[in-house]
């Protein structure tokens, strides 16, 4: 049981990208109530709180999704005994199966509910679904424009090929968990080491041209980065092109450096 004494107000919804969409929500709120569905995110786990003022609350899917509505909405009431007002989204479902809706929640709960409707940006809807859909087709400025903000993600420096450092250009190489990653490609991006954020071109698929592994590097721009350890982050400015094989390394190589230059005209001045 979370008890929490002073809070009159949550939104409730998962929250995943604490997009446009979700704001509107959780900025009428004292508090958020984070259903945490423990799949492919926007923004993974504790994440979301970088983005979010008020204190989160996770109820994880897996502990739950066996509660009915009813069920649901009394273990709502006993964690937040002073609870005055509930706010969700327009399409907002909850309990078993999904058994309950708007209408529903407005009969089990005693006080206050509000509905935002739905929030549009250059008329496309403001919804993590869709957001998903133009990251899977790499399609970042659009992204960017429905987050209020650079989509990024967080991986920790693993071993590579080393075949980088030798032949093509030394890269840190990630492995990223819980995301759901963008359409392989490569991109211009900044990479966050140490608290410091540097201009890069990232590659993120599959090894065609070598071995055909999966894999997520990145090159930083005109620095020696030395041997870096721990996590790293990386934001995604624009799409460069897509993923494709190369007869050669030497073809690779050129490739590389082509998307460099074009990578430092987009990057060049970014905050």
């Amino acid at each position: 049981m979370i008890v929490t004494n002073s809070i009159e107000s949550i939104a409730i919804g998962s929250f995943d990208g604490i997009h446009k969409g979700h704001l509107a929500l959780i900025s009428q709120v004292d508090a958020v109530v984070v259903i945490e569905r423990n799949r492919g995110s926007l923004t993974p786990g504790y994440k979301r709180t970088s983005y979010i003022e008020q204190p989160c609350f996770f109820y994880h899917l897996e502990k739950i999704k066996g509660l009915c509505a009813k069920a649901f909405i009394t273990r709502i009431k006993e964690d937040f005994p002073y609870l005055k007002t509930i706010v969700v989204g327009y399409d907002f479902e909850f309990g078993y199966k999904k058994e309950g809706n708007i209408t529903l929640l407005k009969e089990l709960f005693n006080g206050n509910v509000k509905v935002v409707k739905e929030v549009k940006s250059s008329s496309i809807s403001v919804h993590t679904r869709i957001i998903k859909e133009h990251l899977s087709k790499g399609n970042i400025g659009i992204v960017t424009e429905l987050l209020l903000r650079r989509f990024s993600l967080e991986g920790q420096v693993v071993s590579g090929q080393g075949l980088g450092r030798k032949e093509l250009v030394p890269t840190l190489n990630l492995k990223i968990e819980d995301y759901q990653l963008p359409k392989e490609g490569v991109y211009a991006t900044r990479t966050k080491i140490d608290d410091v954020w540097l201009n890069s071109v990232t590659f993120l698929g599959h090894r065609v041209t070598t071995d055909g592994s999966f894999a997520v590097e990145s090159y930083v721009l005109d620095r020696d980065i030395g041997i870096v350890s721990g996590r790293v982050s990386i934001e995604f400015v624009d799409a460069l092109r897509e993923n494709r094989k190369f007869e050669n390394l030497g073809q690779l190589k050129q490739q590389i450096q082509e998307d460099i230059k074009e990578a430092k005209k987009i990057l060049k001045g970014l905050i």
